[in-house]
């Protein structure tokens, strides 16, 4: 491969496969009623203050629809209103927003024309400050699975061993576009020089540095060392965004990462570089030395370096099978996707980013907030 070629789709590996083989192939999202998210916070709102806090009910329909509804109808601007984070348009989602209406009443038909647009609010209140994008805890899935995946015998081993030891944490599809376009387009604009007016929103970025980030994982999967402390390893506390450095390798790091305490974590690339050193910082290297053009596109952008858990596990995992299919139920943190689980779990073309069932799904992922 030559150096900044990209080969769509990427062959990025699964962790269970020499486990258990190759997945069955099986569906998912038939209907938006089949993927249902609901945002998790650690806090509620006061009931007072500048901001009105609406809890609304979408199906078939972006954040962004509801975000520019808000705006028109309570005659705000766009940076007036608030949410945690992005959540899929394919889906029946749940989550909060925000608008800043200091001194002002709700406009008294606000309810009426949401519902009109196929918005349902299920809960409205106050609070003193605005919601900002990551401040949620997670995100609670409840997903219908059907096809041949229903009836395969492994699928229980399989999702055990998921819960138990967490999945790779890849950014799922969703955040490059259908076959891989918003990664060409950002390849293309980084050569250029990156101007906001280009990418206001940043998704061109976050899709160069998600792509960098999985081609890390993948290298640490094909090494055999994705759950494993390496010596110069940057370690993530579960649940927290707080990381330590590894000097060298420890019996007692390892059962804390073994346990879910900690995990491992790449470089998410921009100005400052890896904080990584010895071993760990030689993978990263070599997972982004094919990608030099990225790099500093994203360096020249003043992207600042940042760093992301390799592993991510799902939390209140449960598994339900009937007569017409199997349903799953589970928790992530936010920033992870709901694929990276599926993945695990069986076939699809969707979730091997061979392509996108609606480009217009292609917000920024499932779950995913723009890192």
């Amino acid at each position: 491969m030559m150096r900044d070629d990209i080969h769509w789709p990427p062959e990025w590996p699964r962790a269970l496969d020499a486990r258990f083989g190759i997945p069955v192939a099986g569906g998912y999202r038939a209907c938006a009623e089949d993927f249902v998210v609901e945002e998790c916070l650690d806090f509620a709102p006061e009931g007072q203050g500048e901001h009105l806090w609406l809890w609304v009910e979408k199906r078939n329909a972006a954040t962004s629809d509801v975000a520019r509804q808000l705006a028109l109808q309570c005659e705000v601007g766009s940076r007036d209103i608030g949410y945690a984070g992005m959540k899929d348009r394919v889906a029946v989602t749940r989550q909060w927003f925000s608008v800043h209406l200091p001194g002002r009443e709700a406009p008294e038909d606000l309810v009426e024309g949401l519902t009109e647009r196929g918005f349902k609010v299920l809960n409205m209140t106050r609070h003193p400050r605005k919601l900002k994008r990551g401040v949620h805890r997670g995100n609670r899935f409840t997903l219908r699975l059907n096809g041949a995946v229903t009836q395969d015998e492994s699928l229980e081993q399989r999702w055990q061993a998921i819960v138990a030891e967490g999945v790779p944490n890849y950014f799922g599809p969703q955040r490059f576009g259908s076959d891989g376009r918003n990664l060409f387009r950002a390849r293309d604009l980084l050569a250029r020089g990156w101007r906001k007016r280009d990418d206001r929103e940043g998704m061109l970025l976050s899709a160069a540095r998600s792509f960098l980030f999985n081609a890390q994982l993948a290298e640490r999967l094909v090494a055999g060392q994705w759950r494993t402390v390496l010596n110069g390893d940057v370690m993530m506390l579960d649940g927290t965004q707080s990381m330590f450095a590894v000097e060298a390798q420890d019996s007692e790091l390892q059962q804390r990462l073994i346990s879910g305490d900690i995990h491992p974590t790449a470089v998410l690339w921009g100005q400052g570089g890896s904080r990584a050193m010895g071993d760990a910082e030689q993978l990263e290297q070599k997972a982004l030395a094919c990608w030099p053009g990225l790099c500093n596109g994203l360096e020249r952008a003043a992207v600042k370096a940042s760093r992301r858990a390799l592993r991510v596990r799902p939390s209140e995992g449960l598994l339900q099978r009937d007569a017409d299919g199997v349903t799953l139920e589970f928790t992530l943190p936010s920033g992870a996707f709901a694929t990276a689980v599926l993945r695990e779990l069986m076939s699809h073309p969707t979730l091997d980013f061979d392509t996108l069932p609606d480009a217009r799904a292609a917000e920024q992922g499932m779950n995913g907030e723009p890192q």
